[in-house]
């Protein structure tokens, strides 16, 4: 796989777990929501005089996600220390990763009393949670950024392809270059990709003059890029949306775009992932003045510093999505709400104070969040335009 470009895969591979972590539901990206529809009025009545049972679904014993399972517990616990005057009754439950363990152990911790599921991690898991426990109205909070299972009683907290696309296509087409031609890998993620920015472009006043896929060899890429810069060159597009990250092409797409005759001072770079992740990258020639977003780099930083104190490490990069999870439920339950749990109040129209900024969960299962717009200067990382702090204003 990109052969001539080895050594510089090698410079950014010590990076690839936790880039690759990012995007957990890219993976299970088929699925499809098995209870269809919005968000009902569905969810428990609580006491608000006795602490609320919080049932945390994480694959603890999944090799391959032990690590992030204990990050999202850790950081579960330090949300609940948070939470003054509120009480919560946290359960722990291993699903193991897969997708029959999840569902039972949902149903289990429904049985003994849970009133609303924090978690799976990954999207057949907590597919098959929801499913499990849809009939008793327990509505589901998963820590996967899938949107194609997300309704009915399941939530997905994770950052998704749609929030990002909105953003930057949003941004992109004020400064004058909302015209782009996408370059997106051939599997299940960058169909997606394409489809959120395509999407987002209708939304925003931009304008998808074509989509380019190709595989993950650089044959089918410098063809690809070819393509692309035909776009350019006749004066169709003015920016190319990637959506590959560093566990896939993007260094590559990175180094051969500008060498393929794609001026990244002329042809404004758009990226669908978090391109900060691996500041040994930051010396690829696409990225200099490239935009793609990040979280409210304050809060994110106040997170990472307290958890850090707390724990004596860093959080695993998804670990925020357990504190998010729980400063949502403690929020509504503060307010001495028996319906504190049920869709509507999830889905409350002015959202909560997260890790990573403002978020709030939508009827139909997904999230918005408040993201920052970001470029890379001479090796630095440079906001652009900060996270908005509250719905309705610029950013959304």
């Amino acid at each position: 796989m990109f052969a001539v470009l080895s050594t510089a895969r090698k410079a950014i591979s010590r990076g690839v777990v936790i880039a690759s972590c990012l995007w957990l539901a890219a993976c299970d990206a088929t699925l499809t929501n098995s209870l269809g529809g919005s968000s009902s009025a569905g969810g428990p009545q609580i006491d608000t005089n006795a602490p609320v049972q919080i049932a945390l679904l994480v694959p603890k014993s999944d090799p391959g996600a032990g690590t992030v399972a204990r990050s999202l517990e850790d950081a579960v616990r330090l949300a609940i220390a948070d939470l003054h005057g509120v009480r919560i009754d946290l359960r722990v439950y291993d699903t193991a990763g897969q997708a029959g363990m999840a569902a039972s152990q949902a149903q289990l911790a429904v049985d003994e009393g849970a009133k609303i599921i924090l978690g799976p991690l990954f999207g057949e898991a907590a597919n098959a949670a929801a499913v499990a426990v849809a009939d008793e109205g327990i509505n589901v909070l998963s820590f996967s950024n899938n949107t194609s299972i997300a309704g009915g009683n399941l939530f997905v907290l994770g950052a998704t392809f749609e929030n990002t696309a909105d953003r930057l296509m949003g941004y992109t087409s004020a400064q004058g270059k909302g015209n782009v031609a996408v370059l997106y890998t051939d599997n299940v993620a960058g169909t997606l990709g394409r489809d959120a920015i395509t999407a987002a472009a209708a939304r925003t006043g931009g304008s998808v003059v074509g989509s380019v896929p190709y595989a993950l060899n650089t044959e089918s890429l410098n063809s690809a890029l070819n393509r692309v810069k035909g776009m350019v060159d006749s004066g169709a597009a003015n920016a190319m949306f990637i959506t590959d990250d560093y566990t896939g092409g993007l260094a590559v797409v990175l180094q051969l775009g500008p060498e393929s005759g794609i001026n990244p001072a002329t042809t404004q770079y758009l990226g669908l992932t978090r391109w900060d992740v691996r500041p040994d990258a930051f010396h690829l020639p696409g990225i200099e003045g490239s935009y793609f977003t990040m979280p409210d780099i304050t809060k994110n930083a106040n997170f990472e510093a307290r958890y850090a104190n707390a724990y004596g490490k860093a959080p695993h990069p998804l670990a925020g999505l357990g504190y998010d999870g729980i400063a949502a439920i403690g929020a509504l339950v503060r307010q001495g709400r028996k319906d504190a749990l049920t869709a509507p109040a999830l889905t409350q129209a002015s959202g909560f104070q997260g890790t990573g900024g403002v978020f709030r969960l939508l009827s139909d299962g997904t999230n918005q969040r408040g993201l920052a717009v970001a470029t890379i200067r001479n090796s630095q990382v440079v906001i652009l335009d900060p996270a908005p702090r509250s719905f309705g204003g610029a950013g959304f």
